[in-house]
């Protein structure tokens, strides 16, 4: 089941306004996740609570605050661009599936995931100063920052 495109627009500008580029098809998902140089933030979004009143937010505190951005900001929206969130959670690898979820990757790879259990235990502040350490930890490196 899709859920209606109108419904989740919201949703959607809520990380298109931090910048965030919408992977909706397998092909983008590939060209960005596999074949880009440098870190990419990649949001599984979602329509839960949990999205809207911790992982949205919590992405848009640590951006804010953070010292280091990643060379490249991506989401997938979970129940809209089906096809596109498989890809990602294909990529993924062992993780369950998981929306919300963030992950960084840096040069194709991923480094760091943080599943809906992490998210849904924990409030946006929280989330936020750990997104910042990850942030910290790889993205200092990244050729944007170099």
């Amino acid at each position: 089941m899709r859920y209606d495109p109108v419904m989740i627009q919201p949703y959607r500008d809520e990380l298109t306004r931090l910048g965030f580029e919408e992977l909706r098809t397998v092909e983008a998902v590939d060209a960005s996740l596999k074949e880009q140089k440098g870190t990419n933030l990649l949001v599984i979004n979602s329509v839960c609570g949990c999205a809207a009143g911790k992982a949205r937010p919590a992405v848009g505190i640590a951006l804010k605050d953070s010292p280091v951005r990643p060379d490249h900001l991506t989401t997938v929206f979970a129940g809209a661009d089906i096809e596109a969130t498989a890809r990602v959670r294909e990529l993924i690898g062992t993780f369950p599936p998981s929306s919300p979820s963030i992950a960084l990757w840096k040069d194709g790879v991923l480094v760091h995931f943080v599943p809906r259990f992490q998210i849904e235990s924990r409030d946006a502040y929280q989330i936020a100063d750990h997104l910042l350490a990850v942030l910290k930890e790889h993205c200092t490196n990244s050729p944007a920052h170099a």
